[in-house]
C-alpha cells in the first residue's frame, strides 16, 4: 500500500525531470547558410562575427576567348583588395580598392533576421546592404568629371534560406543609382533582381552560382546581365573561391551596370577570391 501511495509522486517527479530536460522550447539559429560574406561577386546574407577582421583579395583575369597570345586571359589581371570588420555579430563594415577604374568602395551590412528553428522559428535570414563607390580615373578636362558625378550608390535586400544541410538559396532585390551614366539615354536608377545558390558537394567544397537580371531598357545594349559560377574551398581560416564569370568588375557598380561580356561568345573571366579571417577579440583564459 505504501508503494502504491508513493507511485503518483514518483511519476510526477519523472514528468518534472522530463520537462526540465526537454529542449523543445529552445531556439536554434541556422549556421553557415553561406560559408563566406560573398557568394562570388555579390554579397551573401552572412556577416562577420564581432571583432573579426577579414583581409580579402579578389582577382579576375582576361577573357578566355582572347587566345594563346594572351595565354587565354592569364596575361591580363584585375585585382580588388578589401578590409572588412565585424562591429557586432549582426553589423559589419568594409572598404576596398579595385584596379579596374581605380575604384574605391565602402559598405555597411546589417543582419535583420536570422533563420532559426524551435520556439521562435524564423524561415529566412534577411540582411540589408548599402554600398558607395567612387571612380578615381583621370579623365580629360573637357569631360568635367566632378567628385559628385563619380559617385555610385547601391542598396540591396538579401533574403536567404538554408533548405537543407547541402542547399542554400538567396534572392537579392537591388537598386543602383549612378550620378553620371556612361551613355546617353541610360537611366540613373537601375533596378535588378539577383538570385544565388550554394550546394555543398563535400566536407570542405561547395558549388556556388549567382545571376543578376537588370530590368529592360535601363542600360545601353552593350551591357549584359552578370552570371558567375564556381567553387568554395575551405582550409581552416581561409576560404578560396575559384570561379568563372562574364563580369570583370567586382563591385556592384561594375558587375550590375557595366558587364560587357557574353557567355555565348566566350567572354568569360577566370578568377578567384581569397579570404583570411582574424579574430581580434580577447581569447578566453585557460583554466
Amino acid at each position: 500500500m505504501c508503494l502504491l501511495g508513493a507511485a503518483p509522486g514518483l511519476f510526477a517527479q519523472d514528468d518534472l525531470l522530463n520537462m526540465l530536460g526537454d529542449d523543445s522550447t529552445a531556439t536554434t539559429p541556422t549556421q553557415a547558410t553561406f560559408k563566406s560574406t560573398r557568394v562570388i561577386n555579390g554579397h551573401s546574407v552572412e556577416t562577420l562575427p564581432r571583432n573579426h577582421f577579414d583581409f580579402r583579395i579578389s582577382h579576375r583575369f582576361g577573357r578566355l576567348n582572347s587566345g594563346p597570345y594572351e595565354l587565354w586571359g592569364l596575361d591580363v589581371a584585375t585585382i580588388r583588395i578589401g578590409l572588412e570588420y565585424g562591429v557586432t555579430d549582426r553589423l559589419m563594415v568594409g572598404v576596398g580598392r579595385s584596379s579596374n577604374q581605380k575604384l574605391y568602395d565602402g559598405f555597411a551590412k546589417f543582419k535583420l533576421l536570422r533563420q532559426s528553428s524551435g520556439a521562435r522559428a524564423v524561415p529566412v535570414t534577411v540582411t540589408l546592404l548599402g554600398t558607395a563607390a567612387v571612380n578615381t580615373l583621370r579623365f580629360a578636362p573637357e569631360e568635367d568629371m566632378t567628385f559628385r558625378s563619380r559617385l555610385t550608390y547601391c542598396g540591396q535586400l538579401l533574403v536567404a534560406r538554408k533548405m537543407s544541410e547541402r542547399l542554400s538559396l538567396q534572392l537579392m532585390p537591388t537598386l543602383l543609382y549612378r550620378n553620371r551614366t556612361n551613355f546617353a539615354g541610360e537611366q540613373n536608377l537601375v533596378t535588378a533582381l539577383g538570385a544565388a545558390g550554394r550546394f555543398k558537394i563535400g566536407k570542405r567544397v561547395a558549388l556556388n552560382g549567382e545571376y543578376y537580371a537588370v530590368l529592360p531598357d535601363q542600360l545601353n545594349r552593350s551591357y549584359h546581365n552578370a552570371l558567375a559560377v564556381g567553387f568554395d574551398i575551405e582550409t581552416g581560416g581561409h576560404v578560396f573561391s575559384l570561379h568563372f564569370t562574364n563580369s570583370l568588375g567586382m563591385v556592384e557598380k561594375q558587375f550590375l551596370a557595366e558587364t560587357t561580356g557574353q557567355w555565348g561568345e566566350g567572354d568569360i573571366h577566370y578568377g578567384f577570391n581569397i579570404s583570411r579571417i582574424f579574430n581580434l577579440g580577447h581569447k578566453a583564459k585557460k583554466k
